[in-house]
């Protein structure tokens, strides 16, 4: 056109961009493509925990320890979704096992956080 401007025309947004996914949809689509891959469940687990989908959160949690040699954290998420789930005795389980973990590692702090957490569980 010469440098011209076409009078009138503006990009709509749909033009330019695509929707992008949302976090949890990625997870999903890794986990979908490598299975075995425990940092996808991780990440998957996380992403289901924000959006309170506490079942899923579990199973992705429990997923991700199977392969993965955790150093604490991931036992003391998968508590919480235990515990949101209503399920207490496995919360508490899951905190010994993060305790053991944290110490284990070297990670005193996080092993004092976890035993708060079992002390003030119900």
């Amino acid at each position: 056109t010469g440098g011209r401007v076409l009078a009138g025309w503006l990009p709509r947004s749909t033009d330019l961009y695509l929707p992008m996914p949302s976090k949890i949809e990625t997870f999903r689509a890794m986990v979908a493509k490598n299975p075995s891959n425990p940092l996808a469940h991780f990440g998957l687990a996380n992403e289901a925990m924000k959006e309170g989908f506490w079942e899923e959160a579990r199973a992705h949690y429990e997923l991700y320890l199977a392969g993965h040699d955790d150093e604490g954290d991931a036992y003391g998420r998968l508590a919480e979704a235990y515990e949101r789930l209503g399920r207490n005795e496995e919360a508490r389980a899951m905190l010994y096992k993060g305790i053991e973990a944290a110490k284990r590692f070297g990670h005193p702090g996080m092993a004092d956080e976890l035993e708060m957490r079992l002390d003030e569980l119900a």
